[in-house]
């Protein structure tokens, strides 16, 4: 029995292994099959958004309704580092990352010791005092946002405004930072945040440091999120307020929930899903698309309550223990 269970575990995680390797390639090859480069970055770029928030809710347990201001505020560092400093890309990135990461250590030492809704609520709060510095400070340029900003030369010697060069170093860092994510989660210290999503007590009467745990991807998530910011700057070519939004949090935990807590890809399921329905229906139905977008996210929590991926994975779990029951 107990050879059955391993076989069919192996055979899941060679077939995951599998699917991986060939969604990257058809990442490699998407602009040489008629996807459109720009479309698959932003989406990209909201994937990486979304898989870093999942590491906040899906495999820490904590829910923050304050995402966007670490995006956001990433967004608006690195498009005035670049438009106004004259940075390179490069540079400008690693700053907008390490910004959003000191504004995620900031929140969470004030939000970490609380619990359930006064986190999120918390969270929630502190996100749009940081919306309305953004609104306030002469760098932002108000309502007007950064627009404009250049793509520069990468290391100052690859020029980043032809879409097929950006691309490509797009797919790059969101590769490397999923397979930083899935390293966090599968290591040590992964297994602790889990065993606190499932019961912090029991972790704290094991002798763990909780608060430091959750504070450190809280950081980390935050520094994520706020590096998919500075990507999408990059790509757009302009940070405006509806990055620090709150509506942008909202966002993300649509993308999250509807793919999958907790999962790898339902995240990126989740992004695809969400900014494919808003470039498909935006011209054609104008702002209807959000009622739209709440409509299929509500039937899919009637449906699918784990999301996407989700109930894709509970189902192969399923068949899993019904083989292994009938040997």
């Amino acid at each position: 029995m107990n050879t059955q269970s391993n076989s069919l575990v192996s055979k899941a995680a060679k077939v995951t292994r599998i699917t991986y390797v060939l969604l990257l390639a058809l990442a490699i090859a998407a602009p040489f099959v008629g996807l459109y480069p720009v479309f698959v970055m932003k989406l990209l770029c909201f994937a990486l958004f979304a898989c870093a928030f999942n590491l906040l809710l899906g495999f820490t347990g904590l829910l923050s309704f304050g995402h966007a201001a670490f995006f956001g505020s990433a967004a608006y560092v690195t498009g005035w580092l670049i438009k106004s400093q004259g940075w390179t890309p490069e540079l400008a990135l690693t700053a907008g990352a390490v910004a959003a990461a000191l504004i995620g250590l900031l929140v969470g030492l004030v939000a970490i010791r609380r619990q359930g809704i006064y986190f999120a609520m918390i969270t929630l709060a502190i996100a749009q005092m940081v919306y309305f510095v953004c609104l306030q400070a002469p760098f932002t340029g108000g309502e007007d946002g950064l627009q404009g900003v250049p793509r520069g030369k990468l290391l100052g010697l690859f020029s980043l405004e032809s879409d097929l060069a950006m691309y490509y170093l797009v797919v790059a860092i969101f590769v490397g930072c999923f397979l930083f994510i899935a390293r966090i989660v599968n290591s040590p210290f992964g297994q602790v945040l889990k065993m606190i999503r499932e019961n912090e007590p029991r972790a704290i009467s094991l002798g763990y440091q909780v608060d430091r745990y959750k504070l450190l991807a809280f950081v980390l998530s935050a520094a994520l999120a706020g590096l998919a910011g500075s990507m999408k700057t990059l790509v757009m070519g302009f940070a405006t307020l509806t990055d620090v939004h709150w509506s942008s949090s909202g966002e993300v935990i649509l993308m999250t929930l509807l793919g999958g807590v907790g999962t790898f890809f339902g995240p990126v399921m989740g992004a695809g899903i969400v900014i494919s329905l808003q470039n498909l229906l935006a011209d054609k139905v104008g702002s209807w698309v959000t009622v739209i977008i709440g409509v299929i996210f509500v039937l899919c929590v009637l449906a699918f309550r784990k999301g996407v991926i989700g109930e894709l994975q509970a189902f192969r779990e399923r068949r899993r223990h019904a083989a292994t029951n009938a040997d």
